[in-house]
């Protein structure tokens, strides 16, 4: 059984910018520095494009993951979707949608949804859930403070 979760987050800042630093690698390892998150296949720096990779290496419930994910749509720049093509869950799908807010900002939306062989799905539900929006929540706290100190 998949489970699925959406985070909104606004930020004053346009959308372009934003849904480009969305896909910058370099940017994200920054984000996720806590998890000493490693880019160690595909593309490891820069900006990553529709169809290609990357295979990320994580420390998360102190233990070492290794996930590789494909970007399957982009339309810049207003959506993108990243698809785990090899890795610890069963399926995982991130869905990145970037809306003008009107007054020169932007609301992004994240949706995931996912599977675990291993846990089941209440344990998914009760940790592996909130231990995700929380990283999907740190992320884009860093994306939008990276865009706010330029």
């Amino acid at each position: 059984m998949a489970s699925s979760f959406t985070v909104i987050t606004r930020a004053s800042v346009a959308r372009e910018e934003l849904f480009d630093l969305s896909l910058d690698i370099d940017a994200h390892l920054a984000s996720m520095s806590a998890s000493d998150e490693r880019a160690i296949g595909g593309v490891t720096s820069g900006a990553i494009g529709l169809g290609e990779t990357v295979t990320w290496r994580a420390r998360h419930f102190g233990v070492w993951f290794t996930m590789t994910s494909r970007i399957t749509a982009l339309d810049r720049p207003a959506r993108f979707v990243d698809d785990q093509t090899r890795g610890p869950f069963r399926s995982f799908r991130h869905e990145h949608v970037f809306e003008d807010d009107g007054d020169g900002g932007t609301v992004m939306t994240d949706t995931l949804t996912l599977a675990s062989p291993v846990f089941g799905a209440l344990a998914e539900r009760l940790i592996l859930v909130p231990y995700l929006r929380r990283l999907i929540v740190e992320r884009n706290r860093h994306l939008v403070d990276a865009l706010d100190a330029r």
